[in-house]
C-alpha cells in the first residue's frame, strides 16, 4: 500500500496523522503544479502543410507573422502552373513586384522569361513563386525570422506542385531551400536535392544584368538543369 492510500485510510477512520511540513509542502506544490498545468492553453497545431490551394493563400494574405506584413502593398503569392513540372523559387519579391503581385517582373522578369525559353521551357508552363511573400523595406534581404515565417508556406506549395525539379534562382533561395551559407559560386554547376527533388542553383537574373559576363555561367546551369530533368 502507497503512502497516500494509507494516508486516506487514516483519515477515514478518524485517526489525526502528522504530515511532515517539508511533505506537506511539497505535496501543495506538486497539486498545484497540476493545477497550473490543466490551465495551460494547448498551442493549435500548424495546419499550413494540409491545406489546398486557396486556403493556402488565404493563409498567406492574412499572415502577420513577421513586420513584412505591416509594409507590403499585397503579397506575392506565386503564378504559374499549380502542376508544373518545373518550378522556380526566387528571392523575395522586389517592390515592382510588391505592386505587381507578381513574381519576377521588369527587366529581371523579361530576362527569366528568356532564359526558359532559350531551353525550351514556356514561363508559363512552369511555377513560379519566392522563398518570402512579402517585399523587404529597399529591397534588403529577408531577415531569419522573415525566412522562418514563410517557410511553411513554400513547402506547401512545394507539396502541392510536386515538381519534377526546382530551379533555386538566386543566393538567398538556394541558402534557404538547401539549408547552406556557402557561396553560390560553390553551390551552383551541382545537382543538390531536396526531398528526393533535384535542385539546381542558377544566378539571379536581377544580378546577371549587373553582371554581364556570369551570363555564360548561367546558361551553363540551365542546361545542367535541362539534362537532369531530361534523366529524372
Amino acid at each position: 500500500m502507497d503512502n497516500s492510500t494509507r494516508l486516506q485510510y487514516l483519515e477515514a477512520m478518524g485517526i489525526d496523522v502528522w504530515v511532515p511540513r517539508k511533505q506537506a509542502v511539497v505535496e501543495i506544490e506538486e497539486n498545484q503544479a497540476v493545477s497550473d498545468n490543466e490551465s495551460i492553453p494547448v498551442e493549435e497545431a500548424d495546419n499550413t502543410l494540409t491545406l489546398g490551394w486557396d486556403e493556402l493563400k488565404q493563409q498567406v494574405n492574412e499572415c502577420n507573422k513577421c513586420d513584412l506584413s505591416k509594409f507590403r502593398k499585397q503579397i506575392v503569392f506565386g503564378e504559374g502552373n499549380i502542376n508544373a513540372e518545373w518550378m522556380l523559387v526566387g528571392e523575395a519579391p522586389n517592390q515592382d513586384e510588391d505592386s505587381a503581385a507578381k513574381p519576377f517582373v521588369a527587366q529581371s522578369g523579361f530576362l527569366l522569361t528568356e532564359m526558359l525559353r532559350a531551353i525550351g521551357v514556356q514561363r508559363e508552363s512552369a511555377y513560379i513563386t519566392n522563398i518570402v511573400k512579402c517585399s523587404p523595406a529597399d529591397n534588403k534581404d529577408p531577415k531569419v525570422n522573415e525566412l522562418k515565417s514563410c517557410d511553411s508556406y513554400l513547402k506547401r506549395q512545394i507539396g502541392l506542385v510536386k515538381p519534377k525539379l526546382i530551379l533555386a534562382v538566386g543566393r538567398v533561395a538556394a541558402h534557404a531551400l538547401l539549408g547552406t551559407k556557402k557561396p553560390i559560386s560553390e553551390l551552383r554547376g551541382i545537382v543538390h536535392y531536396m526531398d528526393d527533388i533535384p535542385v539546381v542553383v542558377v544566378y539571379h537574373p536581377a544580378y546577371l544584368l549587373r553582371s554581364l559576363l556570369e551570363k555564360r555561367k548561367a546558361w551553363q546551369d540551365l542546361q545542367l538543369a535541362l539534362k537532369t530533368y531530361q534523366e529524372k
